[in-house]
C-alpha cells in the first residue's frame, strides 16, 4: 500500500507543474556569433544525471500544459506498476522513473530525459493486453536509457547559431536560460527523433519487455494495429509525423526477431489484469 502511495505521489507532483514560457531572444543569439565554435564544443560535453532530470521535469511540465493527466488514480497506479517493473530490468533502475496517462484521444507515447514517461488515454484504450502496454513503455524507456532527446537537443545546438540552448545552458543548474533549453527540448516532440533512434527503441524495448516476463510480440502487435489504422485519422497525425511508418518498423523487427523469442513463455495473468484495470476506460 505504501509503495502505491509513493508511486502515485510522483504522478501527483506533475499536476502542480506549470508550463514554462519561451521567448527566444534573437538579438542575443546574433551577438554570440563569434562564440559559435566554443558553443559547439560545449554542446558535445556530457550532461550530468541531475541536470538531465531537471531538464526532463521541465519538458514534462510543458507536455502536461498541453494535455493534463487522466483523472483516474487506479489507472495511473497500474501503469506505474508496469512501468516501474520494466525499469528494474534496465541499467538505470535508480532514475526517478514515473509514468502517467495523459487525457488525450491521440494515439501516442512520450519519454522525457530523466525517466518521466507518458502514454495517452487514446493509445491505452486501443491496446488489448498488458504485454502490448509493456512493449510501448519499453520502447519509451529506451529513449531515456539512450538519451535520445538529449542528443537531439545537442545536435540542434551544433547546427544553429540561434540555439544558445545546449552546452553550458543545460549543464548549469538554475541557469536562467534553462527555460529556453526546456522549450527547445519540448519542440523535439513536434519534430520527432531520428529514424535510427526509433528503430533502436523498438529493438531494445522488446528485450526489456521480454526480460520482465512479457510476450516479446507485444510491441509488434501494437505496430500491426497502427499499420492497419486509417492514415487520415487525426488522432494518429502526430504519431505518423514523428515516427517511421509502422510497416517499416515491423519489417526491421521481423528480420531481427525471426524465431528467437518463440520459446519465451507468455504470462497468463497479464491479460486478465490489464482487462480488469482498464475495463472502465473501454
Amino acid at each position: 500500500m505504501n509503495r502505491h502511495k509513493l508511486i502515485f505521489s510522483g504522478i501527483a507532483l506533475l499536476f502542480s507543474a506549470s508550463a514554462l514560457a519561451f521567448d527566444l531572444d534573437w538579438q542575443r543569439a546574433l551577438q554570440v556569433g563569434g562564440q559559435t565554435l566554443q558553443k559547439v564544443q560545449q554542446a558535445n560535453q556530457p550532461v550530468s544525471e541531475s541536470q538531465e532530470i531537471e531538464l526532463g521535469h521541465g519538458i514534462a511540465a510543458n507536455l502536461l500544459g498541453a494535455s493534463p493527466l487522466l483523472d483516474n488514480p487506479r489507472v495511473q497506479i497500474y501503469v506505474n506498476q508496469v512501468g516501474r517493473w520494466l525499469s528494474l530490468q534496465t541499467d538505470r533502475p535508480d532514475l526517478p522513473w514515473q509514468f502517467g496517462v495523459l487525457e488525450s484521444t491521440d494515439l501516442n507515447a512520450f519519454a522525457t530525459p530523466g525517466g518521466t514517461i507518458f502514454i495517452t488515454r487514446g493509445l491505452l484504450q486501443r491496446l488489448t493486453n498488458e504485454s502490448e502496454l509493456a512493449g510501448v513503455l519499453g520502447h519509451e524507456i529506451v529513449h531515456v536509457l539512450s538519451k535520445h532527446h538529449l542528443a537531439a537537443l545537442q545536435k540542434a545546438a551544433r547546427m544553429s547559431i540561434a540555439s544558445d540552448l545546449a552546452g553550458e545552458v543545460i549543464r548549469e543548474k538554475g541557469n536562467p536560460l534553462m527555460e529556453k533549453a526546456v522549450q527547445a527540448g519540448t519542440e523535439v516532440y513536434a519534430r520527432g527523433l531520428d529514424k535510427d533512434d526509433e528503430f533502436e527503441a523498438d529493438r531494445k524495448g522488446i528485450v526489456i519487455a521480454t526480460r520482465a516476463g512479457y510476450d516479446p510480440y507485444g510491441l509488434p502487435a501494437v505496430l500491426q494495429m497502427l499499420d492497419a489504422a486509417n492514415a487520415k485519422d487525426s488522432s494518429l497525425a502526430l504519431m505518423f509525423k514523428t515516427h517511421p511508418a509502422p510497416r517499416d518498423r515491423l519489417n526491421l523487427l521481423d528480420k531481427i526477431m525471426a524465431n528467437h523469442f518463440d520459446d519465451y513463455p507468455i504470462p497468463s495473468q497479464t491479460d486478465k489484469r490489464y482487462n480488469s484495470e482498464l475495463a472502465q476506460l473501454k
